[in-house]
């Protein structure tokens, strides 16, 4: 049996790959949806569109609902805190998602533009709001979320939904929205032709240039202005957890520190970049498959660029630093770790499998000829 410092450390790499999950595979869904309003100029061409996520968004959603269990039963202070401190910011999310099982399934029941429309902008919603607000999310994860524990480790959040809206929060979220678009708008290319591919991969190059802009622009931001936390006691990784039995400091530059303690870790933000700039050369050269898993490895690059400088904070607190939660302080049993170690290990390989299959069945470009050929059962 595994240790519990090490199964620790193993939950941390395991809700970070199923996060990154989420924004590769139900990112490129919401992408698409971000686009749809803006590259489908009738009805037959935003069909189109729909169609090429159509038959997978739903499965897509199991990295949304998978992240969310894991990080519910994994760090089960994290979560609380979380939900209490970005309530009406998650219920946002809900309300937004909410416009894409009903777009889907019931934008082209009635032939009528109004109705239509209304839904073509209600998939925008769905697709553009979720990953603005994970972005901001991360972006006061930086900065310290105004909550603290006492001595029975209840939390209290002391801050407001738009003080959630601040400056640096907002630059995470046009990351985030930029990121997530810019995948969207690369896979829109793969399975497209014609004068629809030709926008996508416009999008494409407006999306990924600000993802470069915005993503430096945070870390030069970060590097100059947002101080970060330091843990100054000795901390034992095998021990039960309590957040408050640390000793935490904020230093400027802190964020910073892991990347000059383990310079491989520079490679993150590395290939943040490398990855915008490949898919960007492969899909103008017409190898769209190999240019969606260079974007897939730039949100690698991205997400893991903020894991990496966070670590080992996974909550930070602006209120109380000695509060904050980390990676030590804040998980489970070590049973529960171990047990849910195991169902992990069984399923995240059965979802791979019958994704990838799914994919492969139904893959293959999407036209105008197929969605007039299959008017009653295309989306």
């Amino acid at each position: 049996m595994l240790d519990y410092e090490t199964l620790k450390l193993i939950w941390w790499l395991l809700v970070g790959v199923l996060l990154v999950g989420f924004a590769i595979m139900d990112g490129h869904d919401m992408g698409v949806g971000t686009l749809l309003p803006f590259v489908g100029k009738n009805d037959v061409e935003r069909r189109v569109v729909i169609n090429t996520v159509g038959p997978h968004w739903d499965g897509n959603q199991v990295w949304f609902i998978t992240a969310g269990g894991a990080i519910f039963a994994a760090w089960p202070l994290v979560y609380a805190t979380a939900f209490s401190g970005f309530y009406w910011a998650m219920l946002a999310v809900l309300w937004a998602l909410f416009f894409r099982p009903v777009g889907f399934d019931y934008r082209s029941k009635i032939n009528n533009p109004t109705w239509r429309g209304v839904w073509d902008w209600g998939l925008f919603v769905g697709g553009a709001l979720p990953p603005l607000i994970f972005g901001v999310a991360f972006g006061n994860l930086f900065q310290g979320v105004p909550f603290s524990f006492d001595d029975h480790l209840v939390s209290t959040y002391s801050g407001s939904f738009w003080a959630l809206l601040n400056p640096f929060a907002l630059l995470a979220g046009v990351v985030s929205t930029a990121m997530i678009t810019f995948h969207g708008a690369i896979y829109l290319a793969h399975r497209t032709v014609g004068e629809i591919q030709w926008r996508a991969l416009r999008a494409a190059g407006f999306f990924g240039g600000l993802l470069l802009l915005a993503f430096a622009s945070a870390g030069l931001w970060l590097w100059m202005a947002v101080p970060g936390y330091v843990i100054q006691s000795v901390v034992d990784g095998a021990a039960q957890p309590d957040p408050l039995a640390k000793t935490v400091v904020r230093e400027a530059g802190a964020w910073f520190a892991n990347y000059r303690r383990y310079p491989a870790t520079l490679a993150l933000p590395v290939l943040g970049f490398a990855g915008v700039l490949a898919a960007q050369v492969l899909a103008r050269t017409g190898r769209t498959m190999a240019a969606f898993w260079a974007s897939a490895l730039a949100i690698v690059g991205v997400i893991g660029t903020a894991g990496a400088a966070l670590f080992p904070f996974i909550m930070p607190s602006s209120l109380d630093p000695n509060s904050s939660l980390t990676v030590w302080d804040s998980v489970s049993s070590r049973m529960t770790l171990t047990i849910m170690l195991w169902a992990t290990l069984i399923f995240m390989p059965l979802i791979i499998l019958y994704t990838s299959w799914a994919y492969r069945v139904m893959g293959g470009k999407v036209t105008a000829a197929y969605v007039r050929e299959n008017s009653h059962s295309a989306y």
